[in-house]
């Protein structure tokens, strides 16, 4: 389990990115926060890992604070991915998978077995393991991205906008990709998006930030789509409009269901009304 127990962030330009934050992250559950840009999401994130320092609070993993363990120590006990998958250029994609467990003195053939091993878990083929970066797309680039942050098999993956640089239906490939594998390994995950359909797709629970990181809902999916709460934030999620409104239309073949634009979201199983 994660905590923020009264987290402040401010630079030294005197911006106070974080206000007296305070949230539990349930273990083995993925919890979303979710918001647009320079609300404090990656601020928040990052403070896990250490990468950013509050200004004051504390953060606690399973009830230890996190700045009682050395910055490096604790990264590499942490899994981190980010938008643009942030492999090492001349390193090989086994290398780059293996970069963690090297570090932590494992010997070079067992760290390439775990980075193979790792290579089929994320959906990619073992002769990818002597290729470099440059050689994958986009999507290969960032289920690389997500084997590294496996490789030293850590209880807490942090995910910072890890899908928003590839196209629409390896988006949705790789989303799905993810919820398999937290079906299959149960990590405590913090994921950030600005995209409320995803935060919905992948989240246990989400967190709808505004600037600040003031927490304006948190709950499950359903919980804030069924219970807005504020006009701000059934705004945000578009409680009003296009595809959550739904109303089901009459066709030749039978019922279908349509958003508020009129476009035809699905067809009802069995034809119910």
């Amino acid at each position: 389990m994660i905590e923020f127990k009264q987290i402040t962030k401010q630079f030294p330009d005197g911006t106070v990115a974080v206000d007296e934050f305070d949230l539990i992250v349930p273990s083995r559950q993925i919890t979303v926060l979710a918001g647009s840009s320079g609300c404090g999401k990656t601020t928040l994130l990052r403070m896990v890992n250490r990468m950013v320092e509050p200004t004051t609070g504390s953060i606690l993993i399973d009830g230890e604070d996190v700045k009682d363990e050395p910055p490096v120590q604790l990264r590499r006990r942490i899994g981190y991915v980010m938008q643009n998958a942030g492999l090492l250029p001349h390193f090989t994609i086994a290398d780059n998978i293996a970069t963690v467990p090297r570090l932590q003195g494992q010997s070079r053939a067992a760290a390439r077995s775990r980075a193979l091993e790792l290579l089929e878990t994320v959906g990619l083929e073992p002769h990818m393991a002597d290729r470099y970066p440059h050689q994958l797309s986009g999507g290969q680039q960032q289920r690389v991205g997500v084997a590294r942050a496996l490789a030293s098999d850590p209880n807490i993956l942090l995910m910072d906008e890890p899908f928003g640089a590839v196209d629409p239906i390896v988006r949705t490939e790789l989303q799905q990709e993810l919820l398999q594998l937290q079906r299959e390994l149960g990590k405590t995950v913090i994921f950030v998006t600005h995209d409320v359909d995803e935060a919905f797709l992948l989240g246990d629970q989400v967190v709808i930030l505004a600037a600040g990181a003031q927490k304006l809902q948190v709950g499950t999916p359903n919980e804030i789509l069924e219970n807005p709460a504020s006009d701000f934030v059934a705004s945000f999620i578009g409680a009003g409009r296009g595809k959550r409104v739904l109303r089901i239309k009459q066709t030749e073949t039978g019922p279908v269901v349509v958003d508020a634009d009129g476009r035809t979201q699905g067809i009802l199983s069995g034809g119910e009304q």
